[in-house]
């Protein structure tokens, strides 16, 4: 019966990871097959251009979702009611957000994204939080393929610039998700005040991992133009690529930690995971990359350095998680701003002297730095 009730639980946990790993790959393929031939129609410049842009509406969701994702998975995953409370305080605090954007760089599309952004990364959250994986799955599979019908469709029918206000209209499948949760619970801010600490701290990691995935495109384009932000971006995409699978173990730990699951063998497997695909990256990617995308000169070489991030960024994820499900999340700050800050001074120092191969470096330090404090600090809780 032991040995039968095991099976069952093993089965049931495939099933599960399954779910989010197909939804994911499945997902990142098509979003992927997008923005590649978008990459590969309309060259470098404009193509940094557009994800100059959309850096700038995620500067503005950062700063707005206090609800942040692991926040939300978390308290999801212990059935706080808190959910409700966090999703008005982080639309009142888009709306101020999409209104400077607006006002700075009079584009509504932009402005609007906040909100798609904020509502597409908390909805996801909650449901991760209550295991409810085949839902997850459907809306994230709808989002993607939404991007591709009506990005292509707005790409053909008027031209690049209107691809930000397709992506907007890809999120209108959340709203009604979005409504119902707003009612589900009372709006009460009392609630926060025992969280307040975590919620916090949670927000600032936020800021510090978000910061640093959309600050770079904003530096590198005043830095050293739109060319060579085209070349990091399409980059970047493919680095997420490789990222897919850690990113799935991770999204499939975090409610387990939380609710006080085992997932040390998972995390293990993981990491050697990540070993794998970093090896992919730098001997397969960097050379098939600059045939598929000859416009992008510079990929070749930031492909070959930038896939050595993988494994300590897999690591990170796996590690916090358990940080995160104790609600020490303190230290995880600590390693987020460190991080960022590498990658900031970085790109601005060595950026304008070594090109994409300092931008590189600087990419693949910054995780290694993070790695390291989120593993030091996860011993030390452990043997505590």
């Amino acid at each position: 019966m032991n040995r039968w009730n095991y099976l069952k639980q093993n089965i049931s946990k495939v099933k599960d990871i399954s779910t989010i790993g197909l939804s994911n790959i499945i997902g990142t393929g098509i979003s992927a097959t997008f923005w590649l031939f978008i990459a590969s129609s309309i060259g470098p410049e404009q193509y940094g251009e557009i994800h100059y842009f959309l850096g700038i509406a995620g500067i503005g969701q950062i700063f707005s979702l206090i609800a942040t994702s692991n926040t939300m998975t978390v308290y999801s995953a212990k059935n706080d009611k808190i959910q409700s409370t966090l999703f008005v305080i982080s639309l009142i605090i888009g709306l101020v957000s999409s209104i400077i954007i607006f006002l700075v760089y009079q584009r509504l599309d932009v402005s609007l994204l906040v909100f798609g952004y904020i509502i597409f990364e908390a909805i996801n959250a909650v449901m991760l939080g209550r295991k409810q994986f085949t839902k997850y799955a459907k809306f994230i599979l709808l989002q993607k393929f939404l991007t591709l019908f009506l990005g292509f469709s707005f790409y053909f029918l008027f031209n690049a610039e209107w691809i930000i206000f397709a992506l907007v209209l890809t999120y209108i499948p959340y709203v009604p998700l979005l409504v119902k949760e707003i009612k589900k619970y009372k709006i009460d801010l009392s609630l926060l005040i025992p969280k307040k600490k975590y919620i916090i701290n949670n927000y600032a990691i936020d800021i510090s991992e978000s910061f640093t995935g959309q600050i770079d495109k904003i530096l590198i384009a005043p830095l050293l133009g739109f060319v060579l932000l085209g070349n990091y971006a399409l980059s970047i995409q493919f680095f997420m690529i490789l990222m897919l699978l850690p990113s799935v173990f991770y999204k499939y730990i975090l409610p387990l930690d939380s609710s006080q699951k085992e997932t040390a063998k998972i995390r293990k497997a993981g990491t050697l995971l990540s070993v794998g695909i970093c090896m992919l990256g730098v001997f397969v990617l960097s050379d098939i990359l600059p045939i598929t995308f000859p416009e992008f000169s510079e990929i070749k070489n930031a492909m070959g350095i930038m896939s050595f991030a993988v494994i300590p960024a897999t690591v990170a994820l796996l590690f916090r998680s358990k940080l995160l499900a104790i609600e020490k999340n303190k230290y995880l700050l600590v390693s987020k701003i460190l991080g960022a800050s590498t990658l900031v001074i970085g790109f601005i120092i060595f950026g304008p002297i070594y090109g994409i191969i300092g931008l590189s470096l600087v990419f693949v330090s910054s995780y290694i730095i993070e790695a390291s404090i989120v593993v030091i600090i996860f011993k030390k809780e452990k043997l505590s």
